[in-house]
């Protein structure tokens, strides 16, 4: 019998499955202290949370038992994966639980602020019939730019068009032939921030999004626009939001979420051009259920010795395999970030080569970790190592793994290449013997860098001067250069030069080494 513990409030009908299974005991308390829950889950199988439980490292610790933890929902912020995947329990989460009721909501939020529903509604129940006031605008002919076309971008889409309303979206992985597959038109963000009468953003909150719609962006729109946000507090800068409606330059925002809640005294609220919500998106008998039931049935699978659909952290690999994969995990995935950070283009197909060593060892994980570490510049820890091929598959991204014994002298060789709608570029990198992960060649190109830190990307002409003229602008800027690398393939040629730096490289400084003779194009990440 397995027992599984509920520690948050869930749907009963979702979890049907399991209260039904005959061996299963399903306990479901929701009021447990963190010493009750510890004494609770010792004894359990499998734990499944909403956003309540937080699932620390002790918790796990506490759970010798233990399988699988579920989570009723998108993410898995409140559970500790490093401890869990240590401990080797597994985390399923519901990610396709909530996109109908999400998109749902967007589409109601969109309706309410062209109409102006909540504040005409608002002025009614102080007993006041202004209807001058509230004239609003019609769907029909708008164009509706949809920032993020995932699965909930996409179901807004279809509905907007339903309105007869113009649609184009950006996304990092939608390029012309899938926009015109989905019946939508496929821009640049500069070009949907352009052409959008409605913005709504459908993106996760990582690194690369964090203020996406900021002071700069919002400058790009028409005057009027309107803008929604029902992802994630964080992808609108609020203030940059706040200053463009108090100026007339934005005509009004529908939000569901805020960058932090609960948001009772936000300023943006006190402004009668602005509609929200308390973070409803998911809020509905049907998503509820959903998520709920999605769970139930990952966690019952796994427990009986099946295949979940929905796993987060990493699948349990030999002893004898993992002593020999593990020194390339960090290499891989670096190798995947950085060449994620350089290529231009929508991403169609990506490559991982291996030779030496590692020709008589299944390297699929090491595949898995390296096109993890290529979509997470998009899509943030959304990704991971176990689902990585159904997150790039998703996105129609062709993946390939091949071996060979050409190792260009060393020992072990990790190629990653990728193909975009642009171009084609390739990294490659080993382990030195003592000395740890390095690239040793970036497209044609040979270098010796270790891949972490700050980074800049230099493509240049050979040209007397160049380094030096970099060294000094980087001074002046008092950023510190650790190493700098220099490849080329002839004398006078195209060359590349990688520089490891101290700090972060941006703003003036990014912009005045472009303009240097001989440059051609600057590139900096971080890899940590």
């Amino acid at each position: 019998m397995f027992r599984v513990l509920i520690s948050d409030p869930l749907s009963e009908d979702g979890i049907r499955p399991l209260l039904d299974a005959e061996d299963v005991e399903a306990v479901m308390d929701p009021s447990l202290s963190h010493e009750e829950l510890l004494e609770a889950v010792s004894k359990s199988h499998a734990l499944i949370v909403r956003s309540q439980t937080q699932v620390t490292r002790e918790v796990i610790e506490h759970a010798p038992e233990l399988k699988v933890i579920g989570r009723a929902g998108v993410g898995v912020d409140n559970i500790d994966l490093d401890a869990a995947t240590e401990n080797g329990v597994v985390v399923v989460n519901a990610p396709d639980g909530n996109t109908i009721s999400t998109a749902e909501h967007t589409m109601a939020m969109l309706m309410s602020l062209a109409r102006n529903i909540p504040q005409a509604y608002h002025q009614l129940k102080q007993k006041k019939w202004e209807r001058k006031k509230f004239v609003g605008v019609e769907l029909k002919d708008k164009t509706i730019g949809i920032v993020g076309f995932g699965r909930i971008g996409m179901e807004v889409a279809q509905r907007a068009k339903g309105h007869r309303m113009k649609v184009i979206a950006y996304d990092p992985f939608l390029n012309k032939e899938k926009a015109d597959k989905a019946g939508v038109n496929h821009g640049t963000l500069q070009e949907v921030l352009q052409q959008a009468d409605f913005l709504t953003v459908h993106t996760p909150l990582i690194e690369a999004t964090k203020h996406l719609i900021d002071k700069e962006a919002i400058q790009l729109m028409k005057p009027g626009a309107r803008i929604l946000n029902c992802a994630r507090g964080g992808i609108i800068e609020e203030d940059a939001l706040y200053d463009a409606i108090k100026s007339g330059k934005i005509a009004g925002a529908a939000l569901d979420v805020f960058e932090e809640e609960p948001a009772i005294d936000h300023p943006l609220l006190d402004l009668e051009e602005v509609i929200a919500t308390p973070h409803l998106g998911a809020s509905t008998v049907e998503a509820q259920e959903n998520v709920a039931t999605d769970v139930s049935f990952d966690v019952m699978e796994l427990l009986r010795g099946g295949s979940v659909k929905n796993p987060v952290n990493m699948p349990s690999v030999s002893s004898e395999m993992m002593d020999k994969l593990f020194p390339y995990f960090q290499l891989s995935e670096r190798l995947g970030a950085f060449l994620s950070r350089v290529v231009n283009g929508t991403l169609e197909r990506v490559s991982v080569y291996y030779s030496g060593e590692l020709l008589d060892v299944d390297t699929m994980p090491l595949t898995r970790i390296a096109v993890k570490g290529i979509l997470q510049r998009h899509i943030g820890n959304r990704v991971n190592d176990v689902n990585a091929f159904k997150t790039a598959s998703d996105k129609g991204i062709v993946i390939n793994e091949q071996k060979s014994t050409s190792t260009k002298g060393f020992t072990n060789l990790v190629t990653v290449e990728i193909e975009t709608d642009q171009e084609k570029r390739s990294i490659a990198g080993t382990l030195l013997n003592g000395l740890g992960a390095r690239i040793v060649q970036l497209d044609q190109y040979s270098i010796d860098v270790v891949p972490e830190g700050h980074l800049v990307v230099i493509h240049h002409t050979d040209q007397p001067g160049a380094i030096g003229h970099v060294g000094s602008l980087l001074a002046t800027h008092h950023v510190n250069i650790a190493t700098m690398q220099v490849g080329r393939t002839n004398v006078g040629g195209e060359a590349v030069m990688v520089l490891t730096v101290d700090k972060e490289v941006e703003g003036d400084c990014h912009e005045q080494l472009t303009e240097i003779d001989d440059i051609k194009q600057v590139q900096c990440l971080t890899l940590s």
